[in-house]
């Protein structure tokens, strides 16, 4: 059976629900409801697991904050022996405008400190990721104030359906892969 390692970035803990920098948690939030499963608080994470036609899916929220990232990755793919190419990291993306979805095979880090930690353990930056744009509607110097920002209704109501949107990418990635994924979902709308 294939086995797909799904993880959402984001930061344990009350204070952090709802930030801008949770909105990988927030996508796999959404898979889970969707998929009436839970998350259980493994190793290294929240985990939650279910199959989508014959492939086997975890869907992982790290529990190592943001920075060590990798840590959980690494584990989770040795644990279940799962391939770099069934790997999609979803984040956070101050580059783009709130709700834009961009899936990506591989690239950089762009600054953000989760996909560089998850880069310097796995050794490449060839791995697939979802990026999920929140913006940058802040005043110089006030980044990490933006990022670790909680939405507001108004941004929720514009980021709520794109979160069933990046359900259904998911879905597609696991069951027809990354570069048809990509096709069919980044075209600008």
């Amino acid at each position: 059976m294939e086995k797909f390692l799904i993880v959402g970035l984001g930061n344990v803990g009350y204070e952090y629900d709802m930030t801008r920098h949770n909105t990988g948690f927030m996508v796999l939030d959404a898979f889970a409801k969707a998929s009436n499963i839970v998350f259980d608080d493994k190793r290294y994470g929240f985990v939650a697991e279910t199959s989508i036609k014959g492939r086997k899916v975890f869907l992982l929220k790290p529990s190592t904050y943001m920075n060590l990232s990798g840590n959980a990755v690494r584990y989770w793919m040795n644990k279940e022996n799962i391939s770099l190419e069934h790997l999609l990291v979803i984040v956070d993306d101050l580059a783009l405008p709130l709700g834009t979805l961009r899936l990506k095979a591989a690239g950089s880090n762009a600054g953000h400190n989760g996909l560089g930690h998850i880069q310097q353990i796995l050794g490449t930056e060839r791995y697939c990721r979802l990026r999920v744009g929140i913006g940058n509607e802040f005043e110089r110097g006030m980044q990490i104030q933006w990022v670790l920002g909680k939405y507001n209704d108004e941004e929720m109501k514009t980021l709520e359906p794109k979160l069933e949107t990046a359900c259904e990418i998911i879905k597609s990635f696991v069951l027809c892969g990354v570069d048809f994924t990509m096709n069919a979902y980044n075209k600008k709308k």
